[in-house]
């Protein structure tokens, strides 16, 4: 019996070594023109904010996504509007109700990008705010009134998102 069983197994291995297995490439292929069409459709549902090291922004539960704009920056030390440096905080006249070089600036920004369309004017243009946690409200409060000024009254300000558990473990509720 033992020769038997000996002898099968010795033809199955014979007949295994006479198919050879053939790869099915066609099938891979759409599996990857799938995968690459997910992958660009889902890569625009996420927007990440230039990120600088010197600004520690507040912590948020938002769900609600970010749109591209026009980026003011403020940390204790310097303004800017995107990667331009407009000007020093310590420069900033307080008392002033516009911060002049970023009035300027804006409004330079504007004329660049022309007119707004009909349904947007009543919303005026956007931007968004990227303020350290450590600077002062009165400060903020200039340059929303500066943006305003130059027609940027769509203001939105960026936050770190983090998951309403997370806000809630650290003992605060909202």
């Amino acid at each position: 019996m033992n020769l038997n069983v000996a002898a099968k197994l010795q033809e199955r291995k014979q007949r295994q070594q006479k198919q050879q297995t053939k790869l099915n490439l066609v099938s891979l292929m759409d599996i990857f023109t799938i995968l690459v069409f997910f992958l660009l459709v889902n890569s625009s549902d996420v927007e990440v904010l230039q990120s600088d090291k010197t600004i520690k922004l507040p912590d948020s539960t938002s769900q609600q996504k970010p749109e591209v704009t026009t980026v003011v920056r403020v940390n204790n030390e310097q303004l800017f509007v995107g990667d331009r440096l407009i000007a020093k905080v310590s420069e900033i006249d307080t008392e002033a109700e516009n911060i002049e070089p970023l009035l300027k600036e804006l409004k330079y920004l504007a004329y660049r990008a022309g007119a707004l369309p009909e349904d947007k004017k009543e919303a005026g243009r956007p931007v968004t705010i990227m303020g350290d946690e450590q600077v002062p409200y009165r400060l903020l409060k200039q340059i929303m009134q500066t943006c305003a000024a130059a027609d940027f009254r769509d203001m939105a300000f960026a936050v770190n998102q983090t998951s309403p558990d997370a806000v809630t473990e650290a003992g605060v509720s909202g």
